[in-house]
């Protein structure tokens, strides 16, 4: 099981920790744990929480997370910010939420590296770190395990993000539906997974479907054995699964292969292979799709 840490201070807000929390203790396989320098830790929105005082002992594995705080305070102490620094130095995974971002600068973890933070608090960040590349109305930015987001809701869309990156986007797409939110993942970097973009609709038929796919999709999954396990016949189910997402599920399946064998290609596999790997008999359908992927009939 994984730690996240979430390091409070000080007229914390409450959703920049509600958020990720609910997150994480949504997903499988996460422990929460919270330490402040002083406890109770006072909210701005007036609730009073209970926090440790002492630190855990850390892996690579764990997450260490600074929600955001109401402006002028967060005066964490040297001790803290050098356990945030230790941690990402000992090949841990950092991140923040809104002003959170301030924690890490002090920490020198911005320094050479790409952020953001909430809109209205850009231009302190980037002037107190010129050393950081401040990147300006985004949800988040990951880089080199330094992950920071713009404050407020869009700490759910970094906690998704750090859990699909560990457990892969079904993974992400289950919790945020189990959130009921959107499961978006329009960060810096390109994250428009089909697995997520597909999933802003209400059908529970349909996503029980797309939880079969999005599970298997490199094996052959005939219409029949699909609209069986939801229950419909599958002329309803490709009425359905049209209607919710824009595709039928093959079209579906399809997207979701041509995805990931893009992923591998960009990471050094051959055209053969990645047909292979995500369930073409050949690399010639795969070629075709690849050369249709920007006509709307295909594009995601």
């Amino acid at each position: 099981m994984s730690r996240v840490v979430f390091v409070l201070t000080p007229q914390v807000h409450l959703l920049d920790l509600a958020g990720p929390a609910q997150v994480f203790s949504t997903a499988d396989g996460y422990e929460l744990c919270y330490v402040a320098e002083a406890s109770p830790v006072p909210t701005w929105q007036g609730v009073a929480l209970q926090a440790s005082l002492a630190w855990p002992a850390l892996t690579p594995d764990d997450l260490v997370l600074v929600p955001g705080w109401r402006d002028g305070f967060g005066a964490f102490g040297s001790a803290t910010l050098r356990r945030i620094a230790d941690h990402h130095a000992a090949g841990g995974t950092v991140a923040s939420v809104c002003a959170g971002a301030d924690a890490l600068g002090r920490a020198r973890l911005l320094d050479g590296r790409r952020c953001t933070t909430h809109h209205d608090l850009q231009d302190a960040l980037a002037r107190d770190y010129p050393r950081a590349t401040v990147v300006r109305d985004v949800l988040y930015v990951a880089d080199d395990r330094v992950v920071t987001s713009a404050g407020i809701a869009s700490g759910i869309d970094l906690a998704l993000h750090l859990v699909a990156r560990r457990h892969g986007p079904a993974a992400a797409a289950r919790v945020a539906r189990e959130m009921v939110v959107y499961a978006r993942r329009n960060g810096d970097e390109p994250q428009a997974s089909a697995m997520l973009r597909h999933r802003a609709h209400l059908s529970e038929v349909v996503h029980r479907v797309q939880d079969r796919i999005d599970a298997d999709f490199a094996s052959t999954l005939p219409l029949a054995d699909l609209a069986a396990g939801a229950g419909v016949s599958e002329r309803t189910l490709t009425r359905l699964f049209t209607a919710a997402t824009g595709r039928t599920p093959l079209r579906y399946q399809q997207l979701l292969r041509v995805e990931r064998a893009e992923y591998l290609i960009g990471h050094g596999s051959t055209v053969d292979a990645a047909a292979r790997a995500v369930g073409f008999g050949d690399a010639r359908m795969l070629r075709r799709l690849r050369s249709a992927a920007t006509s709307p009939a295909l594009r995601g």
